[in-house]
């Protein structure tokens, strides 16, 4: 079974108490963040909304700076997107979690000013890890299917990121009472 795949006993649970209704723009994590962040210059700026269940959409824009090949995006931040997308599902969960593995199919190619309509769904939670997949599809949210991706996501404690990250953002962070009061929302096992 490969490692994007939940086990036979993983659960599909309910939405957490508390999270965002369906229909909800989901907005950044953090607002220098390069897939959702609005302030990151170059950044995808991914604007996830809820679905009924454990699921999201999104779009993302391929500009002239994702491109890789002439005229078509980059594999990588075609990838970007599918992981932002898909780490958004943990609001749903109310559990901050880190990507553990990503992988993907290339369907089709995907050319700059497309909008890429990604839908991206939880299958499975075993324990500490979330399962999840996605579908990138170009010209409408029912247009001709350009990416898939898997995804394994392993639930984190908010010490993760201020252990690990840098300092001055971390400090960014902390006085930003909003996003903290957010954050400690989702906190596993507070």
């Amino acid at each position: 079974m490969p490692p994007t795949t939940p086990p036979a006993d993983a659960v599909l649970p309910p939405r957490a108490p508390g999270a965002p209704a369906p229909g909800t723009r989901l907005g950044s994590h953090y607002e220098h963040c390069f897939g959702c962040g609005p302030q990151h210059p170059q950044g995808l700026r991914i604007d996830a909304v809820a679905g009924e269940g454990l699921d999201v959409t999104a779009e993302f824009t391929v500009r002239p700076e994702h491109q890789g090949g002439p005229g078509l995006a980059h594999g990588g931040m075609l990838m970007t997107a599918m992981d932002e997308t898909m780490g958004t599902l943990n609001w749903l969960l109310h559990a901050p979690a880190v990507t553990g593995r990503l992988e993907s199919d290339f369907v089709r190619p995907v050319p700059v000013d497309s909008v890429l309509h990604i839908r991206a769904w939880v299958t499975g939670v075993h324990g500490r890890k979330i399962y999840s997949a996605a579908e990138g599809r170009i010209g409408g949210p029912d247009g001709p299917v350009a990416i898939r991706a898997q995804a394994l996501f392993i639930q984190v404690k908010l010490e993760h990121f201020t252990t690990h990250g840098r300092p001055e953002d971390i400090e960014k962070v902390m006085d930003d009472q909003d996003l903290l009061k957010r954050a400690r929302a989702f906190e596993v096992n507070p």
